[in-house]
């Protein structure tokens, strides 16, 4: 009898999990293989060797007159809709947001192109706003978001990691460049040094000249996340410095200055002044 019970109770239990996945899928992984081949479609790098002088560009006057370019871009925005990330390992979540985060900003400038900046996309909501930052544009796990929720909202106060700022792109001439290929948790840690690595070392990101240090006003904007003082911020540049700046920064003691160019970055902008 008790061998008889023993049986019966084994047999429950598998069959148990054999019915278990029909009610319980595991998580749904981002697949993104479209962002890669949106990346390789319209993103146009400058010649290597500017030193990161220029941005990578974006030929949003393509992607706009292509209707099969814009509905993959949207496609891939959607399929990232049905994703829940806090299900993700924390490097895919970080990828997730960031890859969203890029994809929703090209498809904003490429909807409402031309323009001559991101900041004529006046769409956010309040009467003297600037830019599209602020509106809805993306529902994911059931919340409306606008790209200011996903970068001041998720990135910078859940993931504590400075490099997110030269991860997320604002479309613009200095801001750090657009990744020529998607962030994937597995390598998240190599890219964002990369990007953080091309960026201080670009004029864009840090210029000395004459013994004076302008840098990209990403560090005054945001100097809370780079250590909260000018000290911090100067210790950040050196992390990352080559040898040539590292050079020119052990010589300043001080940021003589903060520049931002908010120009958008265009495609068109490089062919012209070719």
């Amino acid at each position: 009898m008790f061998g008889r019970a023993n049986h019966i109770v084994l047999v429950t239990f598998l069959f148990a999990l054999l019915a278990a996945p029909a009610g319980a899928e595991p998580p749904m992984k981002p697949d993104h293989r479209p962002w890669a081949a949106l990346l390789e479609s319209w993103l146009v790098l400058p010649p290597s060797q500017d030193r990161g002088a220029a941005p990578h560009f974006v030929d949003y006057a393509g992607l706009k007159a292509s209707k099969q370019g814009r509905a993959a871009l949207t496609a891939y925005i959607e399929s990232l809709e049905a994703i829940d990330p806090t299900a993700l390992p924390r490097d895919e979540q970080f990828a997730f947001w960031v890859n969203l985060y890029n994809a929703l900003t090209v498809r904003v400038v490429a909807d409402h192109y031309p323009v001559a900046s991101i900041r004529d996309i006046s769409i956010s909501p309040g009467l003297f706003t600037r830019g599209p930052w602020g509106k809805k544009l993306v529902r994911v796990a059931g919340r409306d978001l606008s790209l200011d929720d996903i970068e001041h909202g998720i990135l910078r106060p859940d993931f504590g990691d400075a490099r997110v700022h030269y991860a997320v792109n604002c479309a613009s001439w200095s801001c750090p460049d657009l990744a020529a290929e998607p962030y994937e948790g597995a390598t998240l840690d190599a890219m964002l040094g990369r990007a953080a690595r091309r960026y201080i070392n670009s004029p864009r990101g840090a210029l000395v000249r004459n013994g004076r240090l302008t840098a990209s006003s990403i560090f005054s904007w945001y100097k809370k996340d780079f250590g909260g003082t000018e000290a911090g911020v100067l210790a950040h540049l050196r992390k990352y410095a080559e040898p040539e700046l590292a050079a020119a920064l052990a010589r300043v003691s001080r940021v003589s200055s903060y520049e931002y160019d908010w120009s958008l970055n265009d495609a068109a902008r490089m062919e012209n002044a070719e």
